[in-house]
This record gives C-alpha cells, sequence and structure tokens, in this order.
C-alpha cells in the first residue's frame, strides 16, 4: 500500500509539472476540473479516514490553476500523518462512506460494503483513472504527457515527488 501511495504522489506532480509547463495547458478549464475533482476527492477521504465529516469547498468556490495545485500539495503533507497512524489491524473492517447510498441509488443498484482497505486501494486507482484523462487533454491541446505508469515508476527507482 505504502508503494501505491508514494507511485501516486509521484505520478501527480510529474502530471503537474506538465501542466504548467505551458501557459495553454495550465489555463485549460478542463485540465483545472480534472486536477480539482482528484484532489477533492483525495482530501475527502483523508477527512473519513481521520473520522471527519467531509466539508469541502465547492468547485465553483476555486478559481484558477493555483489553489488547485496548493490544495494537491495540502493533502500530501495531510497524508502522512493519516498513512503513518493506521491501525493494520482494522483494515478488514467495515468503513462506511457517506455518499454511498446516494451513489446506489444513482446506479439503481444495491452496493456491498467496503473495507478501509477498499478505500485506501480506490484513492490511487481513482487518481490513476483522472490522471489519464489530464493526460489525454494534455495530448488534445498539443503537449507531451508524462509516462507516469507504476511499472515506469519502478523503472526509474521509485523516484520521490518533485513538486512544481
Amino acid at each position: 500500500m505504502k508503494d501505491l501511495y508514494l507511485h501516486m504522489e509521484w505520478a501527480d506532480a510529474t502530471v503537474w509539472r506538465a501542466v504548467l509547463a505551458t501557459p495553454e495547458t495550465a489555463a485549460d478549464q478542463k485540465i483545472i476540473d480534472r486536477l480539482l475533482h482528484i484532489h477533492m476527492v483525495q482530501h475527502a477521504y483523508v477527512l473519513l479516514w481521520r473520522g471527519e465529516e467531509p466539508q469541502l469547498a465547492g468547485a465553483s468556490a476555486i478559481r484558477g490553476i493555483q489553489p488547485v495545485l496548493d490544495l494537491a500539495r495540502d493533502y500530501y503533507r495531510s497524508l502522512q500523518d493519516v498513512l503513518h497512524s493506521l491501525d493494520e489491524s482494522k483494515l478488514d473492517e467495515r468503513f462506511d462512506i457517506p455518499w454511498a447510498e446516494r451513489i446506489a441509488q444513482q446506479l439503481g443498484r444495491t452496493i456491498s460494503a467496503v473495507t478501509l482497505r477498499d478505500t485506501l486501494t480506490q484513492i490511487p486507482m481513482h487518481s490513476a483513472y483522472h490522471r489519464g484523462q489530464v493526460n489525454t487533454r494534455l495530448r488534445e491541446l498539443g503537449a507531451t504527457p508524462p509516462l507516469t505508469d507504476y511499472i515506469a515508476w519502478a523503472w526509474f527507482g521509485k523516484p520521490g515527488a518533485e513538486w512544481p
């Protein structure tokens, strides 16, 4: 699990550097919105893991790229305390997500209970999915998206994140 989170931070920082490399990509609202979604979901789960109710500012309250980058950096600072304080004996216990029933209604189906381990796995997977969308948008705008695959990170010697 630790490597998934180390990779996630490296990959997020790598994508951020690519986004900020040109004024066109840094100002693209589709990229800003997708990055905001990634980091707001990351923050929501950190709050849940701390036992707090997620109370996050709505996307409309955040304007421009810099506040989203600040949100990303803040997430990784707050994540460290959560990961270091995890009780491994609780990883397979049921973990309730406040918005799960709303999602079940939207999907029109019942959902099964999840564990803390499931939620910890969800965040790197969710972030990777949406980083792929950001990379697709970078390519659409004529930029070269960075390689952020887990295996590439391993090939590169599992480097630490280099935040812009």
